[in-house]
């Protein structure tokens, strides 16, 4: 059984920053992306970045130049930097893994049960 657990979420100043963690377990053959969404009270979940297995990225405009993803691949690890965070980053952020847990299977989605960020002002 696969999963996704992430950490390092809190409340943070208007400015400061934090790093997201976000660990694959379980049967784990391959992984193609993975991603942090984020999702604010009253909105929908939205794509934060994206990396995918051949270390491309891709960020929401928002974050541009603020926000890092990166990963440990030997330890199926995403992370995201996010610096010179501001009030409107506030949201429960999710990671999201598209894996497959057998050599010839279908790659599925899994997402993480989500961390709480709060920059406040």
């Amino acid at each position: 059984q696969v999963q996704l657990v992430e950490s390092g979420g809190g409340l943070v100043q208007a400015g400061g920053s934090l790093r997201l963690s976000c660990a694959a377990s379980g049967n784990i053959r391959s992984i193609s992306v993975m991603s942090w969404y984020r999702q604010a009270p009253g909105k929908q979940r939205v794509m934060v970045a994206t990396v995918t297995s051949g270390d491309t990225t891709n960020y929401a405009d928002s974050v541009k130049g603020r926000f890092t993803i990166s990963t440990n691949n030997a330890k199926n690890t995403v992370y995201l930097q996010m610096n010179g965070l501001k009030p409107e980053d506030t949201a429960v952020y999710y990671c999201y893994a598209v894996l497959r847990t057998t050599n010839w299977g279908q790659f599925q989605a899994y997402w993480g049960q989500g961390t709480q960020v709060t920059v406040s002002s």
